[in-house]
């Protein structure tokens, strides 16, 4: 059952460690405060479309006891994806100079997005100082830090840990052209590559296209939590939203329960290469 950590802005979900795989979803939150929707320039349903579209609903259906943090506000507010760091300063009044900002910060998509694609620029005002800084503290820094614990304690007890970094996509194009998977690893950086292949080989048995690192190689989260040579791996885990969602991508279809099943398939099987088991113990 999910329970609020108190004071902090996602659930935590799952008991104690009894496994070595950690769950994250940082873009399913729909808790839209109202300082946010105040501050909007477009129709609330425009910044809508950068949440990874319940995708919240298909984790708490795949998982079973493992840690699991659930971003409840929503990727408008601040990206749980984006280096702190990442302050963009045409929207905020406290952002620093940087030598070379990222692709992600230039095209408006930092730490507080300020673009949504078919909308231009989503909001009324830039924001302080200590707006920003209130935010980090407060929904940022928190959900990073329960993540490296829970890593660190699956890590001490089994020796190994595995993230997985739970997102979704929109279409890249004809379903039977494009992949509808992609796994990120950074190219290789964030996790052993025995535990990328076991997930395609979960995705391939459902004979649903995947591929690695294009377009999504994974950001933030599994850059800053993976260290394989510590044993401890991050995977991030794109999903075609048309996998799960009706043909308007708004609400769970036809494929939503598959796609349970097969996030249940890839997280046994990610357990399983950590512990040395054949899947069906680690299912057990």
């Amino acid at each position: 059952m999910a329970s609020p950590t108190p004071g902090a802005s996602f659930q935590s979900l799952g008991g104690p460690v009894t496994g070595p795989v950690v769950i994250s979803v940082p873009h399913g939150g729909r808790d839209y405060p109202p300082a946010l929707i105040e501050a909007l320039r477009v129709p609330l349903s425009a910044v809508m479309g950068l949440e990874d579209r319940l995708i919240d609903l298909v984790a708490q259906g795949a998982f079973t006891d493992e840690p699991m943090l659930v971003q409840t506000l929503p990727r408008a507010w601040i990206d749980l994806n984006r280096d702190e760091s990442e302050r963009d300063p045409v929207i905020d009044l406290g952002a620093r100079p940087q030598g070379r900002a990222s692709a992600k910060l230039r095209s408006g998509l930092g730490l507080v997005p300020r673009r949504v694609a078919g909308h231009g620029d989503i909001w009324s005002r830039r924001f302080s100082d200590a707006e920003m800084t209130e935010r980090i503290a407060t929904d940022h820094r928190p959900y990073h830090e329960a993540l490296e614990q829970a890593l660190a304690e699956a890590r001490a007890r089994f020796g190994v840990a595995v993230m997985l970094d739970l997102h979704s996509m929109p279409p890249l194009g004809a379903a039977d052209l494009v992949p509808r998977i992609v796994i990120g690893d950074r190219h290789g950086v964030t996790a052993d590559t025995r535990f990328v292949r076991r997930i395609e080989a979960e995705a391939r048995a459902c004979g649903i296209a995947v591929t690695r690192n294009a377009p999504y190689a994974g950001g933030h989260i599994v850059q800053r939590h993976g260290a394989p040579r510590r044993g401890i791996h991050a995977i991030q885990l794109e999903l075609d939203r048309s996998l799960y969602l009706d043909s308007a991508l708004e609400a769970p279809g036809a494929g939503f329960d598959a796609t349970v099943t097969l996030v249940r398939a890839m997280l046994a099987a990610l357990a399983a290469e950590a512990l040395g088991q054949p899947v069906s113990l680690a299912a057990e």
